[in-house]
């Protein structure tokens, strides 16, 4: 079997609950829809008993045909059949009523609970696991749990209906029922043999889901690279490969779940013989009439159906408890990030230190070591080195999204481990590389930062950004539709939202991870006045990509594997003739006005 499971590793975060444990938690989503559960239970039990008593009355008229029927009670007979019949729809009415709302509700919380988890999860989560696995939990696992209650409560309804005919049968014939009942721990061995492996395989089916959906998401985000490299092909490759193993996977899981109903009606066939060899001697002997001989063949239908059930039960539940294992093990995920207390932040003046602090992302990947550095409040760092020098740890770091393993990282004179995240955050404005913009208006992306904000200022604070020109020639001034993550915008226009969106929220500490090689000379002109308005009278930290940016900085600290082997202004270092003066010449220079004049790309 180990072809079929290649590439169905688990998560880092997944655990092994006993089923105990997972029928606590369950219940526990239940305890709040107790009347609800009372009625469901009530409308089964009564749904079952006029089905029950349905039966018992078309066993009646049987007898009664054999003698010698009046039309009176025959009329009496059927309206009873036919009153039973529609008692039996009210309650299972009533039932479904019930148990739709309570089921609905339970998972509309189970999924608050999941993606309130999973939003909360710190950003080093989502580096390391993919989203189309975690929407897979989300969505998919979610709904399957539904689908167990309503098996369970169908399971439910049986058991009365058993219950009901083995009361009546009891009544009828003692040794009759006793074989009946005799044929029971057959059925309910061969159940419980399917269990494990139940599991397993529905856990495999679901992984091969997650995988899929993985794949999709990621192909579907960078379709426009794979077109631009023409390997839509391989794309389809993967997928076809992907889609393979999931049927394969599939197959192996119907055929486990499957195989049980051919093993479980071959022993009721076996037990329906029985029934009829020995009741019809019984009937022969005159022990019970062929009315009471036809309830007993009714029961024996009745009897094995729900064992039957209790086979298909005990596959699909697991599939049950296979979801919700899945949900509550992203639930349950341990955090990287630990608070140590949760104090109020009110105000920041945006001084932050870093004292001999020890970061590594894994512990083959050491970033920082013995890291010391101080940033004055409504100080202007530039942040520069080659790629993997540490600059972007750093940023992350202060932003509180990663957790460093020695050291103290200090904001204000206070450990930002002690802090209340959520008003923490509030005081820290951070554009990305590459900035995020959600589906809606431009309106709509700038006060995300502040969701009570007005439009005059949301107004206001898209005017600051590049002296407002860049909404001109917006289509629609600041309603215009940005698209799916600002697609109908271009790079420079989302990086002005961006930096409209951080204005508005007036953060103390501003933290940019500056990227404007890719838009034109006035684009990159009013980014850097929106740079300027922003960094003016507050602590700013840049992750410096451009020449313009670092020229304004009060300081640029160098670094070079984890560590500051520079520190001074762009002249001090220019002048040392150090690892910034090479890097100056590397990358830089060339962004002069001296040098573009000097190669005539202007005069």
């Amino acid at each position: 079997m180990g072809f079929i499971l290649d590439g169905l590793d688990t998560e880092a975060y997944d655990r092994q609950y006993d089923d105990r444990e997972l029928l606590r938690r369950i219940l526990a989503y239940f305890q709040p829809h107790t009347f609800q559960l009372v009625m469901v239970v009530l409308g089964i039990v009564f749904s079952s008993a006029a089905n029950s008593f349905g039966t018992i009355l078309v066993s009646q008229v049987i007898d009664l045909a054999a003698q010698e029927p009046t039309v009176l009670r025959l009329v009496l007979l059927s309206g009873a059949v036919v009153l039973l019949g529609v008692a039996g729809w009210f309650f299972n009415y009533i039932q479904q009523h019930f148990n739709a709302h309570m089921v609905g509700d339970v998972v509309l919380r189970l999924r608050q609970d999941v993606f309130g988890a999973t939003i909360g999860h710190d950003m080093s989560f989502f580096d390391e696991f993919a989203s189309g696995r975690i929407v897979s939990r989300v969505t998919s696992d979610t709904q399957d749990f539904s689908d167990v209650i309503a098996l369970v409560t169908r399971l439910l309804g049986q058991i009365v209906m058993v219950l009901v005919l083995l009361v009546w049968l009891l009544l009828i014939n003692v040794w009759l029922t006793l074989l009946l009942v005799a044929m029971a721990p057959l059925a309910v061995f061969i159940a419980l043999r399917f269990r494990h492996i139940a599991r397993r395989v529905t856990q495999n089916a679901r992984r091969v889901t997650a995988n899929i959906n993985a794949q999709i998401e990621e192909s579907i985000s960078g379709i426009h690279v794979a077109k631009a490299f023409r390997q839509e092909s391989a794309l389809y490759a993967t997928f076809a490969d992907n889609n393979q193993r999931a049927y394969r996977v599939g197959l192996q899981r119907g055929l486990v779940l499957n195989t049980i109903f051919p093993v479980m009606e071959m022993t009721s066939g076996l037990g329906a013989a029985a029934l009829i060899y020995v009741g019809g001697l019984v009937v022969q002997s005159g022990g019970i009439s062929p009315g009471e001989w036809y309830l007993f063949m009714m029961a024996a239908g009745y009897f094995w159906w729900p064992l039957l059930s209790i086979a298909s039960f005990w596959s699909q539940f697991q599939d049950g408890l296979s979801a919700a294992e899945r949900v509550f093990a992203l639930i349950d995920a341990a955090p990287k990030v630990h608070q140590t207390a949760a104090e109020a932040v009110e105000h920041l003046e945006g001084k932050i230190e870093f004292r001999n602090v020890c970061f590594k992302y894994t512990d083959q990947e050491t970033v920082l070591r013995d890291f010391n550095l101080t940033i004055w409040p409504k100080e202007t760092v530039a942040l520069v080195g080659h790629t993997g020098a540490g600059k972007s740890s750093i940023a992350r770091l202060i932003a509180r999204f990663y957790e460093f393993q020695e050291g103290q990282i200090l904001v204000d004179g206070r450990d930002i481990r002690r802090f209340d995240l959520q008003q923490y955050r509030r005081h820290i404005g951070l554009v990305p590389q590459e900035p995020f913009l959600f589906s809606g208006t431009v309106r709509e992306n700038i006060r995300y930062a502040l969701p009570e904000a007005s439009d005059e200022q949301v107004l206001w604070a898209a005017r600051q950004i590049g002296y407002g020109d860049w909404l001109d020639d917006l289509p629609d001034g600041l309603d215009t539709d940005v698209g799916e993550r600002g697609a109908n915008l271009s790079m420079g226009q989302r990086q002005l939202v961006a930096l409209a969106r951080v204005l508005l929220k007036n953060p103390a500490i501003f933290i940019l991870d500056e990227a404007t090689a890719s838009v034109d000379p006035f684009t990159e002109a009013q980014i850097q006045a929106g740079l300027e308005t922003i960094m003016r009278d507050r602590t700013a930290i840049v992750i410096a990509h451009r020449l313009s940016t670092i020229r304004h900085a009060d300081r640029i600290i160098v670094l070079e594997h984890g560590r500051i082997i520079e520190e001074g202004t762009h002249e001090q270092l220019l002048a040392r003739g150090g690892h910034y003066a090479e890097l100056y010449n590397t990358y830089f220079r060339h962004q002069s006005l001296e040098y573009i004049e000097s190669v005539g790309l202007i005069s």
